[in-house]
C-alpha cells in the first residue's frame, strides 16, 4: 500500500520535488509542484471520508493529480478513485490512499500528471 511518505519520497527521488505546506489552518495538505514553472502537479491531503463521497467522517489521505478528461471519466467509475477534491473535476482526479489502487498505478498517474503540467 502506497502511503503519504512513499509518495513524498517518490516525487523527491524522481522529480526533486519537496512538498510545500501552504496553509497554516490545513497543515496536512502538501502541494507538489514543478521547480521550474511552479505549476502544481499534485496535492496530498488528509480529509474526512465524507468529503470525497465515502461513508463516515474518519480522516483519510488522498492524492489529487491532473489527467486527461477521458482518463479521469473512466477512472472515477472504479473503486479507489473519485473526481478531484477541491479541484476542477474534469481535469483532476482524487486517489484514495487506502490500498485499493495498486501502487504501480499510483506512481504511473503521478508521472502522467507531472508530464502534463511541464
Amino acid at each position: 500500500m502506497v502511503t503519504r511518505s512513499d509518495i513524498l519520497k517518490y516525487v523527491e527521488d524522481n522529480y526533486e520535488t519537496k512538498p510545500e505546506y501552504l496553509w497554516a489552518r490545513d497543515p496536512g495538505s502538501a502541494v507538489l509542484r514543478h521547480r521550474q514553472n511552479r505549476k502544481w502537479y499534485g496535492i496530498i491531503m488528509d480529509v474526512p471520508r465524507n468529503k470525497v463521497g465515502l461513508d463516515g467522517d474518519e480522516i483519510i489521505d488522498i492524492l489529487d493529480l491532473k489527467g486527461e478528461p477521458e482518463m479521469i471519466a473512466h477512472l472515477v467509475t472504479q473503486k479507489g478513485f473519485c473526481p478531484g477534491y477541491h479541484m476542477n473535476k474534469q481535469h483532476w482526479l482524487t486517489i484514495i490512499l487506502d490500498g485499493t489502487v495498486e501502487d504501480e498505478e499510483i506512481y504511473n498517474l503521478i508521472d502522467i500528471s507531472y508530464e502534463m503540467t511541464k
